[in-house]
């Protein structure tokens, strides 16, 4: 690994140890030449995942959209950040099991709005009603008639 000081090619690792999520290594080094000392992550290096959009577009699967959405659905609701951080997490694990490198931005919306349904009813319909985007009152009705016959 290169110095990022003195450019010299060489360092040796001093210290490896996981990150708290798991999904990389860290690792303390230091410069052969210089002897400063820096940090390194190592992960997998993964295939992106492509999401298709429903007017055909693809774009690639984005961690961060989901968080935003179930956190604008879950705002002002008594609900921990662990566990949002928790209905992300399995949603992204669900999307990174499947075989195909191709997911459908609906697939992805019907896994956020079943986490959600678990965790909060008032966060799930906030989320139905733009994800499905009702034209009216009552498709909207009809929707919260339905989660309370799942009740």
């Amino acid at each position: 690994m290169r110095c990022p000081f003195c450019l010299h090619p060489d360092s040796k690792v001093l210290d490896s140890r996981q990150t708290e999520e798991g999904g990389s290594i860290r690792r303390r080094r230091e410069c052969t030449a210089c002897h400063r000392r820096f940090t390194t992550y190592e992960r997998v290096d993964e295939m992106p995942f492509l999401v298709v959009k429903k007017d055909g577009r693809r774009e690639p699967f984005s961690r961060a959209k989901i968080l935003n959405g179930i956190l604008r659905a879950c705002e002002k609701r008594p609900i921990s950040s662990e566990t949002i951080e928790k209905a992300v997490d399995e949603v992204e694990r669900e999307v990174r099991s499947r075989l195909d490198r191709e997911v459908t931005s609906t697939y992805i919306g019907e896994l956020v709005m079943d986490k959600l349904r678990e965790i909060d009813d008032v966060a799930y319909v906030r989320f139905a009603s733009v994800y499905r985007q009702f034209k009216d009152v009552d498709s909207f009705i009809a929707e919260v008639q339905q989660l309370r016959k799942e009740r």
